[in-house]
């Protein structure tokens, strides 16, 4: 399962792929649904993207696997997976799944995506304690909640959803790639705890002021473009960044750059700079 590259920078927030030609939300109303078959019961990686299937069913059989991609189907419920406890990869991207349920049993699950669904909240994860990376980009959530207990999560992704505030990250010391780009955040605030980020994005929000990012030392990509920022600062703390994204704001003076003696990619674009 590839990372998410939704730290974009030309500054738009670049998100996984839309939907291919065929897939659902293409207007065809009665579509052909396929049944989930597994040809190898044997098998360590299992990927049956773009099948139209309906149903996650018929996966007992498997008995070693580690990855399963479903992406790209038809399916709108999580079940009848209790059985697949060796899994450490599941991809769920574009379907059609309205809540996180009946996950306890996959214990050993590393990374999981749920992308372009039609999530309206974050739950369904107690047991997931072995989780790293999770991505939920492009659904309906308001609120980051119930994930202080992933505390071995390094990468969290909820571009494009509902947020307005930045919570709930107080626990999460290992994570170093957050994605928060296309929400409704006004502030950047409670990332006190995260002192191992190494990626912020925040682009496409609310954002006027540049601040609450004192004890990201490690910080190496920040993007904020897209925003309201009009002054460049906070950034004191930030002496190992390498990529600032600062294009399309209102910022009218370049400053408090000089301290970055690292940063390699600057983007000032799109803004009320005078020569």
């Amino acid at each position: 399962m590839p990372d998410s590259d939704a730290a974009s920078s030309d500054g738009e927030d670049s998100r996984p792929p839309q939907r291919p030609p065929g897939a659902e939300g293409d207007g065809d109303e009665e579509q052909e649904i396929n049944e989930l078959v597994v040809l190898e019961a044997d098998a360590f990686d299992v990927d049956l993207s773009h099948g139209r299937i309906a149903k996650i069913e018929n996966l007992e059989v498997l008995t070693r696997v580690e990855t399963i991609c479903l992406r790209w189907n038809l399916i709108k419920k999580i079940e009848n997976v209790s059985t697949l406890t060796t899994l450490t990869e599941l991809d769920l991207y574009d379907n059609q799944i309205t809540v996180l349920e009946n996950l306890d049993a996959l214990v050993n699950l590393e990374s999981l995506d749920v992308s372009f669904n039609r999530l309206r909240k974050i739950q369904g994860l107690e047991k997931l304690t072995s989780l790293r990376k999770l991505y939920l980009v492009s659904n309906k959530i308001t609120k980051i909640e119930n994930i202080g207990h992933l505390t071995g999560l390094e990468l969290l992704e909820l571009g494009d959803n509902r947020i307005r505030t930045i919570e709930c990250l107080e626990n999460l010391a290992n994570l170093r790639e957050l994605y928060l780009g296309k929400n409704k955040i006004s502030k950047i605030q409670n990332l006190d705890s995260c002192v191992k980020l190494s990626i912020l994005s925040l682009q496409s929000n609310r954002i006027v002021s540049m601040e609450g990012m004192d004890k990201l030392e490690q910080l190496d990509q920040l993007y904020l473009s897209h925003n309201g920022i009009e002054t460049i600062g906070g950034l004191d703390g930030n002496g190992e960044l390498t990529t600032l994204d600062l294009a399309g704001n209102r910022i009218e003076h370049l400053g408090s750059l000089a301290h970055l003696s690292h940063l390699a990619d600057f983007w000032c674009n799109d803004n009320k700079v005078h020569a």
